[in-house]
């Protein structure tokens, strides 16, 4: 992910391994750099669980990572908080190196500055749904009414307002989810890791818990790294997007990038079934302006828009709508046969 000037870099990853195996370090250093994971496997009796990843996580934004199972993306994602400690390799938190962090540091970086957010909500089903997401703040000490006083908060904007003493066992799964969600945004935390969190919901449940975490970055503008392996999802979810396989990066880009230009097969296997027009965005597709000027009265488009938000307008326009840079000034123009054509299209 490249770094823009007016945004500030969170989280670094420079040449993160992981080795599973009995001397990782050793057989590291002597490592044939050629060899495929299976072949690490049978020479060494070790498992790359992430091999050479680099990639950086600009402030406020969410990257996506993704893959199928075993592809590295939990490990991966494990190595920024240590619940994994990696080989080799920086990982860096507004410059911090986290592997070189002391034990009370680390658990001041747990505690203060990151929390998790699981597939399994691991809701303690002894307490109400409003000591689960005091929780978090009762570890760091905070004062009991200043913490009930900051739940209720959280617990109002994911909307579980009137909840507060229920036990998890009165909630749904999707229910419970937000509860989770709400216990890692009570310590209002600078990042937010989520492991696959909404894949054991049911598809309803699924979306309505993708808007409603996309709602809430909305306001809050967290720095999120997110794990799926569904490629929906990330599209929908994400800012940037790692796809993994072997514990290797097949690709990152953005959305539009990874569908428009998929860096090999394996990514092409993902963009397959993705309708152009929900990632694509007008600029990708637009043509020279010949027929039309700002003058004309015709409808005006942005450049930087999507598709899938302009269906109705472009449809409608019985020429073509002029398409406008960031400054206003003419820059193309799109028509009805452009936008039909990639409703129709699969990449």
């Amino acid at each position: 992910m490249e770094t823009d000037k007016n945004h500030t870099t969170k989280i670094e990853c420079n040449h993160i391994w992981k080795l599973f195996g009995p001397n990782p370090e050793k057989t590291l250093r002597e490592l044939d750099h050629s060899l495929t994971r299976a072949e690490v496997q049978e020479q060494t009796g070790h498992v790359i669980g992430v091999r050479d990843m680099a990639c950086r996580v600009e402030q406020g934004e969410t990257c996506v990572v993704m893959g199928l199972s075993g592809s590295g993306k939990s490990t991966l994602v494990r190595c920024l908080s240590r619940l994994i400690e990696p080989t080799a390799g920086e990982v860096l938190i507004d410059g911090v190196d986290v592997i070189r962090m002391s034990e009370q540091e680390l658990t001041q970086l747990r505690r203060n500055k990151m929390s998790m957010v699981f597939q399994h909500f691991g809701l303690f089903p002894h307490r109400t749904i409003i000591e689960n997401i005091a929780f978090g703040l009762e570890i760091r000490g905070i004062r009991k009414q200043e913490r009930i006083d900051k739940a209720m908060a959280v617990l109002e904007m994911v909307g579980l307002g009137g909840w507060q003493d229920r036990y998890p066992r009165e909630l749904s799964g999707g229910m419970q989810q937000r509860v989770g969600l709400a216990r890692a945004m009570a310590v209002d935390p600078e990042i937010l890791i989520f492991d696959e969190p909404f894949s054991a919901l049911d598809p309803l449940i699924r979306r309505e818990m993708q808007d409603e975490l996309l709602g809430l970055q909305k306001k809050v503008h967290k720095t999120m790294v997110f794990i799926t392996h569904d490629f929906l999802e990330a599209i929908k979810m994400g800012d940037h997007i790692a796809i993994m396989k072997d514990g290797i990066t097949s690709q990152i880009g953005t959305p539009e990038e990874i569908v428009a230009t998929p860096a090999d097969d394996y990514v092409r296997e993902f963009t397959e079934d993705v309708p152009r027009y929900r990632v694509l965005s007008v600029g990708k597709v637009m043509l020279p302006a010949k027929s039309v000027s700002l003058s004309d009265g015709v409808p005006t488009v942005r450049k930087s828009d999507k598709l899938d938000s302009l269906i109705d307008i472009v449809t409608s326009c019985e020429s073509a709508c002029c398409v406008v840079d960031e400054n206003g000034e003419l820059c193309g123009e799109i028509n009805k046969s452009i936008m039909l054509k990639a409703m129709s299209s699969r990449v």
